[in-house]
């Protein structure tokens, strides 16, 4: 059987190639990545938002080709239903599958004010009104999910579908320097620490340093 492959986009720049592959690993799937660079002009226009569909990340699996983060997250829940990407408890699933869906459809204006930059520090840095309105939305949703399900991550004690979905805003806090309470930021510093993001950072710190563009991307 051939091994499933994950196409992907920068990994310095790229939040929902970042969801995809987390998504993958934390379900245990043996897979290997396709990167397309970010300089070639489908991906530039998928990564400044002006391509018609979103259709990186995409998973190629047993000969079926998923695309869309949330669907990539449904499917591998599918497949591999012991790897806890959802809750196993009905109503804790509903909730993931929400704060889920409102981090796929919303926060429009932390994705722009904020993009996400691996490489980058910006100490201090002034957020303006609507973009902070999203954070403190964010952080709201981290507490009562940590408060509910007892951590350390979002729902119980493995990270899930909704820890790959939030990981890049985690990447985008400690860019530019947002102050956080203490379980926030305890919660940032799990995510990092985490083996698969490790390996991503690593990775992302050897892409090329500038990249045309991209530091408009959402």
């Amino acid at each position: 059987m051939a091994k499933a492959v994950l196409t992907i986009s920068s990994k310095n720049y790229g939040a929902w190639a970042l969801r995809g592959w987390l998504m993958a690993r934390f379900a245990g799937l043996d897979f290997t990545e396709k990167v397309i660079p970010p300089d070639d002009p489908a991906m530039k226009a998928e990564m400044l938002l002006l391509a018609p569909s979103m259709l990186v990340p995409s998973l190629t699996h047993n000969g079926i080709k998923v695309w869309d983060t949330l669907a990539i997250g449904e499917y591998l829940h599918e497949t591999k239903p012991k790897a806890g990407l959802l809750p196993v408890d009905v109503k804790a699933r509903a909730h993931c599958r929400a704060v889920c869906g409102e981090m796929h459809s919303g926060f429009s204006a932390l994705r722009g004010a904020l993009p996400m930059n691996l490489k980058a520090h910006f100490p201090n840095f002034k957020v303006w009104s609507r973009a902070q309105a999203d954070i403190d939305r964010v952080l709201a949703i981290w507490k009562e999910c940590l408060a509910a399900y007892g951590g350390p991550f979002l729902f119980g004690r493995t990270p899930g579908l909704a820890d790959a979905m939030y990981a890049p805003v985690v990447t985008r806090f400690l860019t530019y320097d947002v102050p956080l309470d203490k379980t926030s930021a305890a919660y940032c510093k799990r995510v990092m620490e985490l083996p698969a993001m490790k390996e991503w950072v690593a990775a992302a710190k050897q892409e090329p340093d500038e990249i045309d563009e991209l530091d408009a991307e959402f």
